[in-house]
C-alpha cells in the first residue's frame, strides 16, 4: 500500500466507519444471540425464534431502549443454503416480525399492518436465490444479505399473568421451517459454519473494526448504489475475504484510518444530539437510501427501530429550560398533552424512561417504565387533556400519582412511541409538547 494518497484513505475509513457502524452494533447482538451459547441472551442459534411473553425490566438489556408494549421474538437466520419460511397464525391483535439486512436496512415486514391478521406462510430468501416459490406461500421478502434477523413486536393486552400467557400462546405459534422442510424436499448441502470473530467492544472504535467489517462483508454482495465505498474499501484490504490484517498496514496507512475512524465518529456524534424525530431513521432500502449517516444514527438511537409507518418515535434531548439532557436530580418535569392534541393512533401510545448514557429502564418502586392510552387508573385533565408527571419521587397528589413516569436521580430520556400514527404525527403537523422543567 505504499504511495497512497493518505487524505484519500483517511476519508475512505471515515465513510466506511459510518457506513459500517449499524453493521458492527449489529453484529454486537448476533454474536451474543446466535453464535456466543454461553450468553445468556443467547436464543439458540440460527433458525429458531426466542420469546419474551414478559414486559421488559430493567434487567433485560439485549437491545437499547427496549419497549412495554410490544414483547419480542427474536430470531436469525442463516439464508447461504437455501431460504426460509415463517408462518404466522391468525390474530385479532397488533404484531409485527420485521426482518433486517446486516446493515439493519429492513428487507420487509409480516404483521398486521403489512400483511394482515391471516394465517400466512412468508418466504424469506436470500441474494441470488432464483428458485421457484412453491404453492401456499404467501408473500416473499427478498434479502440483500446472507444473514438476516428479526426482532418481533406482539401487542401485550395488559400486564395480568393471564394476558402474559396469551400473548405467550401467540408467540409459540410462530413457526420457522427451511423452504426444503416446508416442502418435503431433500435439504441440500449446510453451508460452511463461518468462523466468527469474538466480539470485543474495541472493535466498535479501534483499527479492529475494518477486520470485522471485512469479515461480515464476505455475507454482503456488493450492490450497484454501494459499488464506489466497496471498491474503495477493498483497495485498502476491506474487501469480504476476511482477511483484513491491519498488522500488514504500512505505519502511514495505518494512522490514516485511525485517523478516519475518528472522523467517522465525529461525524456522528455532531449529528446524535439534534436527531430527535425518527421519521426518516428506518425502514427498507428503497425507503432509506444509502444515506449512511442517517443508518448510523438510528443503530445508536434505537437499533432495530421501526419505521414511522408502523411506529413513529419522537423523544426530547433538552428540557424547557435548557438542560440537556434532561436531569431529575433536582427537578420534577411535567408533560402537557392538550385535549386536542393527544398523540393519534390506529393501535395505541406509550412514552417509556430510560436513564442515560445505558438507555435502558429504570428500576423503580411501582415498576412503571412506561405511560400510555393503556395504561390503567389515568386521569385526564378536566377539559379532557393529559398531563403526566415525570420525576424522582412518587406525587402527594393521588391523581397526579396515577399520572406518575419514575424518574431516577439523574440524566434521562423519554421516548414516545405512536403504532400506526395518524397523518397528522407522519405530516408533522402534530408534535410533541415541551418537557417542561419545574423547580
Amino acid at each position: 500500500m505504499s504511495g497512497m494518497d493518505l487524505d484519500a484513505v483517511r476519508a475512505t475509513a471515515a465513510q466506511g466507519w459510518v457506513y459500517g457502524h449499524p453493521v458492527l452494533e449489529n453484529y454486537r447482538t448476533l454474536y451474543r444471540q446466535a453464535v456466543d451459547a454461553d450468553d445468556h441472551r443467547y436464543v439458540g442459534g440460527f433458525g429458531t425464534f426466542r420469546h419474551y411473553p414478559q414486559p421488559s425490566r430493567p434487567e433485560n438489556t439485549d437491545v437499547v431502549t427496549p419497549n412495554n408494549d410490544t414483547p419480542y421474538s427474536w430470531c436469525r437466520l442463516d439464508l447461504r443454503a437455501e431460504p426460509w419460511v415463517v408462518s404466522v397464525p391468525a390474530m385479532d391483535r397488533y404484531y409485527v416480525l420485521p426482518f433486517h439486512d446486516l446493515d439493519t436496512t429492513y428487507v420487509g415486514f409480516v404483521g398486521a399492518r403489512t400483511t394482515g391478521q391471516e394465517a400466512g406462510d412468508h418466504l424469506l430468501a436470500g441474494p441470488g436465490w432464483d428458485g421457484a416459490v412453491p404453492d401456499g406461500i404467501t408473500g416473499v421478502l427478498r434479502a440483500d444479505t446472507q444473514l438476516v434477523g428479526c426482532l418481533g413486536r406482539t401487542c401485550l393486552a395488559g400486564t395480568t399473568d393471564a394476558d402474559v400467557e396469551d400473548l405467550r400462546a401467540v408467540q409459540e405459534r410462530y413457526r420457522l421451517r427451511p423452504l426444503s422442510a416446508y416442502t418435503g424436499q431433500d435439504a441440500p448441502a449446510p453451508a460452511p459454519e463461518p468462523d466468527w470473530p469474538v466480539w470485543r467492544e474495541e472493535a466498535g472504535t479501534s483499527i479492529e473494526f475494518f477486520t470485522v467489517l471485512d469479515f461480515l462483508l464476505g455475507f454482503f454482495p456488493v450492490l450497484p448504489s454501494q459499488r464506489d465505498l466497496r471498491g474503495r474499501l477493498a483497495a485498502l484490504g476491506v474487501d469480504g475475504s476476511g482477511t483484513f490484517e491491519p498488522a500488514a498496514l504500512s505505519p502511514e496507512v495505518r494512522a490514516a484510518m485511525e485517523a478516519g475512524i475518528a472522523d467517522g465518529r465525529g461525524q456522528l456524534a455532531a449529528v446524535l444530539d439534534s436527531a430527535t424525530d425518527s421519521s426518516s431513521f428506518f425502514g427498507t432500502r428503497e425507503q432509506v437510501g444509502e444515506d449512511y449517516l442517517t443508518r448510523s444514527v438510528a443503530a445508536d438511537k434505537g437499533l432495530y427501530g421501526l419505521p414511522a409507518a408502523e411506529a413513529w418515535y419522537g423523544g426530547w434531548v433538552a428540557d424547557s429550560a435548557g438542560n440537556r439532557p434532561p436531569n431529575a436530580a433536582d427537578r420534577d418535569y411535567t408533560v402537557h398533552f392538550p385535549a386536542d392534541r393527544l398523540p393519534g393512533a390506529r393501535f395505541f401510545w406509550s412514552a417509556t424512561l430510560y436513564r442515560l448514557p445505558e438507555r435502558l429502564l429504570v428500576d423503580n418502586p411501582i415498576d412503571r417504565y412506561s405511560i400510555g392510552d393503556r395504561t390503567p387508573g389515568l386521569v385526564h385533565d378536566e377539559d379532557g387533556g393529559l398531563t403526566l408527571y415525570v420525576q424522582h419521587a412518587r406525587p402527594a397528589d393521588p391523581d397526579r400519582a396515577a399520572n406518575w413516569l419514575p424518574a431516577p436521580r439523574g440524566p434521562f430520556t423519554v421516548i414516545v412511541r405512536i403504532y400506526g400514527p395518524g397523518t397528522a404525527v407522519l405530516d408533522g403537523t402534530w408534535t410533541l409538547p415541551a418537557l417542561t422543567a419545574g423547580s
